[in-house]
């Protein structure tokens, strides 16, 4: 658990991928970025599905959703999934039930952040995973998400999202929202146009949930670096830059979605000037030992 003033946040990985190097580090040429990441024998890197749960002013609110249970074992395979279903197992051992959670906030529709929004049943029927919350995402990022082309469609993928709007359950949001007290939503575009990172203010403290706008700690160190997955990655560095500035201003706890070296860091200047990544100790409020 890591406490910002008054408010509490609990850190799940809901699942460990081994993906590749491609996908992750776009443009960036394998001699720079296996100075801080190393490749298998797969010639594949280890990442983590990084869920956050905040508790705030008597609510439950989950930032992201991960996999969840919903992938089949050859979904599992083929994606070199190595675990799998943190998140319910982390919010279980915490004695948080489905039912208790209040905010769902999706910060975007990609399958990696959005299919744990259900659960499979064991009857193989999908249900609303948090059956009493209100999910959120930002109406751009839901009219994207519907109508997928032909470069997005292999991770916008309906059933994770539609059924909650047809059914009232899924709201849709335009532009940045406060949360509850202390807990915003930002629309920090790049990844998608309409994605989102989640700031946390609280005693004079301050925290992100950076999300897809740097899905690695040196992601965020490095603005010309970014995914192969950003589809506006121009408008990923400019929000990176201004978020760069706030994070130095505020000695900001940083939160990387998909760093499983360096889940939580710091940004801080080097003696040159530079911004880096000073990684801080932090435990999962979930077991990965499965």
């Amino acid at each position: 658990m890591i406490r910002i003033g008054d408010i509490e946040l609990f850190l799940f990985n809901d699942a460990t991928t081994w993906i590749d190097p491609g996908g992750m580090f776009g443009l960036v040429p394998r001699v720079l970025w296996s100075r801080y990441y190393e490749a298998d024998e797969r010639n594949l890197v280890q990442t983590a599905n990084h869920n956050l749960l905040i508790r705030v002013a008597g609510l439950n609110i989950l930032v992201d959703t991960g996999f969840g249970n919903c992938l089949s074992e050859s979904q599992r395979k083929r994606r070199s999934v190595t675990h799998f279903d943190g998140t319910q197992r982390g919010l279980h051992s915490l004695g948080v039930a489905p039912e208790d959670i209040d905010i769902v906030l999706d910060t975007h529709l990609h399958d990696d952040h959005c299919t744990g929004n259900f659960r499979l049943t064991a009857e193989g029927s999908r249900e609303p995973a948090f059956p009493n919350a209100e999910y959120l995402t930002q109406r751009r990022e839901y009219e994207d998400a519907i109508r997928p082309n032909e470069r997005t469609r292999a991770t916008y993928l309906p059933d994770n999202y539609a059924p909650l709007y047809e059914s009232g359950q899924l709201r849709l949001l335009d532009g940045d929202c406060e949360l509850a007290p202390g807990v915003s939503a930002h629309v920090t575009p790049g990844h998608t146009p309409a994605h989102m990172s989640v700031r946390i203010e609280s005693g004079g403290q301050h925290a992100a949930f950076l999300c897809d706008m740097a899905s690695l700690a040196v992601h965020f160190e490095r603005l010309a670096w970014m995914t192969a997955y950003d589809v506006e990655p121009l408008v990923t560095l400019e929000s990176k830059r201004a978020w760069q500035t706030w994070a130095l201003e505020t000695d900001a706890l940083l939160i990387f979605p998909h760093d499983a070296l360096k889940p939580a860091g710091r940004l801080v200047l080097d003696e040159r000037g530079r911004p880096v990544v000073q990684p801080i100790p932090i435990a999962y409020d979930n077991p990965t030992d499965y």
